[in-house]
């Protein structure tokens, strides 16, 4: 399994060490990595080889490479195949409910308050209808039953661009008021998520007019 590493998570670290935010953000990212177990443990019972462990700064991502006859063209494997990666992305967070509920059952957690603060902001920020974040990947899998491949991208991609504008706005309000440089830190990173996956589905559209004979169709 290949370990990937974004170097940008050591200019957040730098960021929230000097702001005093790096107990919130080291908690964050001890659940992320159990979180990321939910996923791993999930994908590996479907049938699923883990290949790749990437190391993000608000996060982790684990890639699957997934078994061939997965790829049967007939709709009920295809919409099977849907349902496992739903079952995937919903494994992380569920792990994070989990340990909310654990930790508001038990009196012998250390700092109760910040471990469900951490594990909250993890199942809330990994719930956005974002792909790839979990949230998007469930609404693109629950598009793609219902609608189909194409339409999946095309819903998905657009979803994602709405979501943004509005993250970006509550998010500014937010910053304002509170001076919390996490949340503009969030905001950016989520940018680069949105702007990444757009010149993605740009080539997606482009291969489409190929096949098409240089007609879009959107």
């Amino acid at each position: 399994m290949r370990l990937k590493i974004d170097l940008k998570i050591f200019i957040f670290l730098i960021l929230f060490y000097f702001t005093r935010q790096i107990k919130v953000y080291s908690v964050m990212m001890l659940f992320c990595i159990i979180h990321e177990f939910g996923h791993l443990l999930s994908g590996i019972i479907l049938g699923m080889k883990p290949i790749s462990f990437e190391i993000m700064p608000f996060g982790f991502r684990i890639s699957f490479k997934l078994k061939t006859d997965d790829f049967n063209r007939k709709i009920k494997k295809g919409n099977l195949l849907e349902l496992k990666k739903i079952f995937v992305a919903l494994s992380g967070p569920v792990i994070n409910l989990i340990i909310i509920i654990l930790t508001l059952l038990l009196n012998e957690f250390y700092d109760k308050q910040i471990i469900i603060y951490a594990n909250t902001l993890i199942v809330l920020f990994n719930l956005l209808p974002i792909y790839p974040l979990d949230g998007g990947r469930i609404f693109k899998s629950i598009v793609h039953i219902f609608w189909g491949a194409k339409a999946s991208k095309k819903i998905t991609n657009m979803v994602a661009n709405i979501m943004i504008i509005v993250i970006t706005v509550i998010g500014s309000i937010t910053v304002y008021y509170f001076k919390n440089i996490a949340i503009f830190l969030v905001i950016v990173f989520l940018w680069g998520i949105v702007v990444q996956e757009n010149k993605k589905y740009k080539i997606i559209i482009k291969t489409y007019s190929i096949i098409q004979g240089g007609e879009v169709h959107e």
